[in-house]
């Protein structure tokens, strides 16, 4: 049902609108006055506009213009006795709707309403869609003033056209699959598929078939033909995450594609010719990785043709402010609660830390303390209750340490490992403990710290639960 504002100086005319659209289950507010119909648009929510093309004082099509002045935007139908193509046309041109005749019959009146409320409708849903899309864009807005986030804004900007294969590289945390968005929204592809596979999540036996496909009968389990990220990616984006952690006969596969431009689904044999533009992302050194003979260097130069190097966020500190009031925004917008901003003596504090963690440490601290402040304005004691700050933390340690002596009775030196116990597998648990505190939490640089494969590290993460029957 639609509430419906009619404008007629005759009364008979009112009459049949009403019983009309009343009968077709509108509500219906009449008016015989521009002044009337102006009122009724002030004290309901008028859906359509029914009105006389000719009335007395101002004619429909001025009503119009007045409507635009007051920047009431409801659609209206034009009504009028007077059937000529030239009124037609000048009601559409200043914004009508639609135009129908007099004598109106019920069919026409309730046809041209209807098509009027369905363009209604389709009117809202994309205003709806837009500030949705809106959002969602704004939400996916690179933050950041500071020197580091203009010049990588610019090479964004510079890259985006092109077809080049990009390579972003930084520590976790930075917002690498942020940069790699912007690339692809800034880029000619934005309207096609941005597909992200993590080389380094996946099982090693699954790689293959995420990224090429399969068919049916492949291997156990395939029951059918699955599409991988490259075809699901054809004419768009698909971001390598962690593409360091990608095994060496897989990474032949790989380069194969990126010169060819084709492959094939694992257990078939037609070649598939896609068009992907590809992005890359690591937190290691590639190149040193490469040279090292971890990586292959002829897939190393492929990937790098733009390498793009995301700057800690120790190093744009400048930008901490900006950042923690977008999260602190967000979160209580989420939450529904009512906070103003961070007190300026808090802000200072958050930009003294150094956030090993990066932009994701920062915004989980910062939602944390959004959820446990109790004031409008977020005060550092928030961020204190939050346990906040690598520095203050790592210094607690220290000095607990310096008053511990190890299992020989000599005093543990700052910076040493603390071993409680002789046993084999609970000093391993320690020091897998302490790699994955050091690497706040990634897997894959704790893993290089502890000198052995993420897979390795997995299976010894995923030991105790086995052993106690998890999967």
């Amino acid at each position: 049902m639609a509430t419906i504002l009619y404008l007629d100086d005759e009364p008979a005319i009112g009459l049949i609108l009403e019983d009309t659209l009343e009968r077709s289950g509108h509500a219906v507010v009449g008016s015989t006055t521009v002044a009337e119909a102006l009122r009724a648009l002030a004290e309901h929510d008028i859906d359509l506009i029914i009105s006389d093309y000719r009335m007395p004082g101002l004619t429909g099509l001025e009503f119009l213009e007045l409507l635009r002045e007051e920047g009431i935007s409801v659609p209206l139908i034009m009504l009028t006795g007077y059937a000529t193509i030239e009124h037609a046309v000048a009601s559409i041109k200043a914004g009508a709707i639609d135009y129908i005749t007099k004598p109106v019959s019920p069919e026409q009146l309730e046809l041209a309403v209807s098509q009027a409320l369905e363009v209604v409708n389709l009117r809202r849903e994309n205003d709806l869609l837009r500030r949705e899309l809106t959002g969602f864009r704004n939400e996916r807005a690179i933050i950041g003033e500071s020197p580091q986030i203009r010049r990588l804004l610019e090479t964004v900007r510079t890259a985006a056209p092109t077809r080049a294969t990009v390579l972003l590289q930084g520590e976790s945390g930075t917002g690498k699959e942020l940069f790699a968005r912007a690339i692809h929204d800034a880029s000619d592809r934005r309207d096609n598929a941005f597909v992200m596979l993590n080389c380094a999540a996946l099982p090693e036996g699954l790689i293959e078939s995420a990224l090429f496909g399969h068919e049916k009968g492949a291997f156990t389990g395939a029951i059918k033909r699955v599409e991988g990220a490259f075809e699901r990616a054809h004419l768009g984006t698909l971001l390598l995450d962690e593409v360091s952690e990608m095994r060496l006969d897989l990474q032949a596969k790989l380069l194969r594609v990126l010169q060819e431009q084709e492959f094939e689904r694992v257990g078939g044999s037609q070649p598939i010719k896609v068009d992907v533009r590809i992005i890359a992302t690591t937190n290691r050194d590639l190149a040193e990785h490469a040279a090292s003979g971890h990586f292959r260097q002829d897939l190393y130069f492929r990937l790098s043709v733009l390498p793009i190097l995301i700057p800690p966020l120790r190093e744009r500190r400048q930008d901490i402010p900006l950042l923690a009031q977008r999260f602190t925004a967000r979160t209580a917008s989420e939450l529904g609660k009512e906070i103003d901003g961070i007190a300026p003596e808090a802000l200072a504090m958050l930009q003294e830390f150094d956030w090993p963690g990066n932009v994701r440490e920062l915004q989980h601290a910062v939602e944390r303390a959004v959820i446990l402040s109790t004031d409008r304005i977020i005060q550092s004691h928030s961020f204190d209750r939050v346990r906040l700050g690598p520095s203050r933390a790592s210094s607690t340690r220290s000095a607990a340490r310096a008053s511990l002596t190890g299992l020989d009775g000599e005093r543990i030196p700052e910076g040493a490992v603390v071993l409680t116990s002789l046993n084999v597998e609970q000093a391993e648990q320690t020091l897998i403990a302490r790699a994955l505190e050091r690497s706040g939490g990634n897997r894959t640089r704790a893993a290089e710290l502890l000198g052995m494969s993420i897979r390795s590290l997995r299976g010894k993460l995923n030991k105790p639960a086995e052993q106690n029957g998890d999967t």
